[in-house]
């Protein structure tokens, strides 16, 4: 059987991001109704990172640092997080963190769970697009049904919604040890608890899609699945999936292409 590349994306508000080990390629739908579809091989790859101590976070960085360049590529691109509304939740949610960690009601471990599931505020509003949730949809329906050979649903067992819980846990953890620093030691304190946490969540997140059935696994995965199947995700119209399907097949071809150089 042929080993299937394996890819991640990102729903846009009016197309879909796929990225795998070598090449992105973005696929929007204009205004007028034609489908631009751009893609490129990747300057900065994570996947040439084995340390499970920093995999994690260079995977996040790898992302971030897509995101301007698919911008200038195709600035059509309506990405997740340019709408007025985010913003408005960012900052927010902002306030609400130092709200939160400044109240002496609660005990630490209450205090910095609230703070981390307050983090998610801006990536909640995010969602609750409707064009978004279809390419959200849309994009886990072309991915899915490529790896697995057959069609499949708007759910996909490795979304970052799965990350949920153990992001919200290890940030928590992390958070409630940084808070017993010195406070001059601190910000540097939460700055290395956050990326201690997005490595140990990561690593989380490798062995429950390796170990599906585990039923820690199992529980660790609901959260994200409820979160996909109920909020995050919707049915995505035909020309929705035509314009997920251009983005995956953009990419496929420059990924073969890669893999056939080395």
């Amino acid at each position: 059987m042929e080993e299937k590349i394996r890819l991640g994306g990102m729903a846009l508000a009016n197309g879909v991001l796929v990225h795998g080990p070598h090449a992105w390629a973005c696929a929007v739908r204009l205004p007028n109704g034609e489908l631009k579809v751009e893609a490129d091989i990747k300057r900065f790859r994570a996947a040439d990172v084995t340390n499970p101590f920093v995999r994690g976070p260079v995977r996040l960085l790898e992302a971030f640092a897509l995101l301007p360049i698919v911008r200038r590529r195709v600035p059509e691109a309506r990405l997740p997080f340019e709408r007025p509304v985010v913003l408005a939740a960012l900052a927010a949610s902002t306030v609400a963190v130092r709200v939160v960690r400044e109240s002496p009601r609660l005990g630490v471990a209450a205090r910095e769970l609230l703070t981390a599931a307050l983090s998610f505020a801006p990536a909640a509003t995010a969602l609750r697009n409707s064009s978004l949730a279809a390419y959200h949809g849309a994009e886990h329906v072309s991915i899915g049904s490529y790896e697995h050979g057959e069609q499949r649903d708007k759910e996909h067992e490795r979304c970052g919604s799965h990350l949920l819980a153990p992001l919200l846990a290890t940030a928590a953890v992390g958070n409630a040890l940084a808070a017993r620093a010195p406070e001059h030691l601190r910000g540097g304190a939460r700055a290395t608890a956050f990326l201690g946490a997005m490595a140990a969540s990561t690593e989380i997140f490798a062995w429950m899609v390796r170990n599906p059935d585990h039923p820690v696994s199992r529980a660790l995965a609901k959260p994200g699945h409820e979160l996909q199947h109920r909020f995050a995700t919707s049915e995505p119209s035909p020309e929705q999936l035509e314009v997920a399907e251009a983005a995956l097949a953009a990419c496929l071809e420059l990924e073969n292409g890669a893999s056939d150089s080395h």
